[in-house]
């Protein structure tokens, strides 16, 4: 019997060793055929992207990571060119990638779309009236004060940084009522500003990493943006302490932006919370910084290139010592400063300041080309790759031709391109951006002579949100005689 029951048991261990041997052959089958499906199901396109046969796309997507890989291999510096501009040279106005963690973006390259996006099809809350005070004269005078000891001492100006420090002193200024104090300490650290740039930095590179998440938070990354953060927000908080201890009975106070958004309510009647206020604030000033130092960089550099037209240097002279002459400016100068003004906007037209936005559809649309949008898809467009095509612009697009926004070419131009958005999506610093742009360089090019160190080099484009200049804008100033 012993040996009977051996046996048995054997046999017993025998069958479970086989059912186990199947089950475990059937769950490799299983994995073997859900990865099948899966690969075949994502073979061009990211996962968590709809597949999209009715949208051109660019060569070079793979199995579940979609277009990743081919935007990782285009370094940052040469992603305007290498991706967006050449896209839409080789499949027209209208495509589409996919991202993992992203979902599907599909870039309309075209004034009707983009009109339909930021105008026609947008709800949001509405805008408040711009705002400026005297505090941009003052920061300006610091500039031309900067440019006598530089003129004096021959010495080699980075324009590009110098614009970064003081847009950020105007901004203040036109928001708080208070400088930053970045002119006066040019060539030291000024915490603020440093956590701005360094926050900026890795916005940027978030953009087109969709593991950011992942990396930042087993890496130093992470904390830096909670340090960086909390020095922005606590300097902030700072400044809206103070004007709260203000006396705001009298009627001839000094008003700005903050104090504009402490008095307003929200639609329950109450007052904005000062988290509330804090998170304006910092948008306010991360888009309002970056944008308009380089708008006035890219300008200088287009008016004193190598290939530069002389004419139309002459003629913002020209028309500068005529309105200006020896008066201060007031805010309606710039009104009258009309061909700088058209300067600027040709200037945004080849190098935009914020040369690639997107939105999110919140539900099912269909654009004006009867393009498809899914709710979680998102509209792309690229206004720098707008600037230059022939299709809108015609075969003048290279050229830096300011009169083409003037009179009665600029509403038509502004219909093909508008730095400063549509509608309820309309920039609401645009008018101080302008002012602040247009007096800028209006002063200082009535008071010294600009010559570029490098004329025949076209600076590298930044890594960023916006259009920066990797290298700066060395330049040398002298006084106008």
């Amino acid at each position: 019997m012993a040996l009977l029951h051996y046996f048995h048991l054997i046999y017993l261990n025998t069958l479970a060793v086989s059912a186990s041997t199947s089950t475990h052959a059937n769950k490799l089958k299983l994995i073997t055929a859900i990865i099948a499906l899966l690969t075949y199901k994502y073979r061009s396109h990211a996962v968590g992207a709809r597949r999209r046969n009715d949208l051109k796309e660019p060569k070079g997507a793979v199995p579940f990571l979609g277009h990743t890989l081919l935007m990782a291999s285009i370094p940052g510096t040469e992603l305007l060119d290498a991706f967006f501009l050449k896209n839409y040279r080789e499949l027209g106005p209208v495509w589409s990638i996919s991202l993992p963690g992203i979902g599907r973006m599909i870039q309309g390259d075209t004034p009707e779309m983009v009109e339909h996006v930021n105008k026609a099809n947008f709800a949001a809350a509405k805008a408040i009236r711009e705002h400026s005070n005297e505090g941009l004269n003052r920061e300006v005078q610091k500039i031309l004060d900067y440019f006598d000891k530089a003129a004096a001492s021959g010495s080699e100006v980075d324009f590009h940084e110098l614009m970064h420090a003081f847009s950020l002193d105007a901004f203040g200024s036109w928001t708080f009522g208070e400088s930053f104090g970045c002119l006066e300490n040019m060539g030291r650290k000024v915490p603020f500003a440093e956590a701005l740039n360094e926050l900026l930095e890795i916005s940027s590179g978030r953009l087109v990493d969709p593991i950011w998440r992942l990396r930042e938070s087993i890496s130093p990354v992470g904390t830096n943006v909670r340090q960086n953060k909390a020095v922005m927000r606590q300097h902030i908080h700072r400044i809206i302490a103070k004007h709260r201890e203000q006396d705001w009975s009298d009627p001839n106070k000094k008003s700005n932006l903050l104090m504009m958004y402490m008095e307003a309510k929200g639609v329950d009647g109450q007052p904005y919370s000062d988290e509330l206020l804090v998170d304006t604030m910092m948008t306010l000033l991360v888009a309002g910084r970056d944008t308009t130092s380089e708008a006035m960089s890219w300008m200088i550099y287009l008016l004193h290139r190598e290939e530069a037209d002389p004419s139309i240097l002459k003629m913002v002279l020209a028309e500068i010592d005529d309105v200006l002459g020896d008066n201060p400016p007031t805010h309606e100068t710039h009104k009258k400063l009309k061909f700088v003004e058209a300067c600027l906007y040709e200037t945004l037209r080849l190098f935009p300041t914020l040369p690639r936005n997107l939105r999110r559809c919140i539900k099912d649309d269909i654009l004006p080309d009867g393009t498809k949008i899914y709710a979680g898809d998102y509209f792309t467009w690229s206004y720098y790759a707008m600037g230059r095509s022939e299709r809108i612009w015609g075969s003048e697009v290279e050229t830096f031709k300011p009169s083409r926004w003037l009179a009665g070419e600029r509403s038509a131009s502004m219909n093909k391109f508008n730095p400063f958005h549509l509608g309820p999506r309309q920039c609401i610093g645009q008018g101080f951006a302008i002012v602040q742009a247009v007096t800028t360089v209006a002063l200082m090019l009535k008071n010294f002579e600009v010559t570029l160190v490098e004329p025949g080099k076209l600076p590298v484009y930044g890594v960023g949100i916006t259009l920066p200049m990797a290298c700066g804008l060395p330049i040398r100033v002298a006084r106008r005689t």
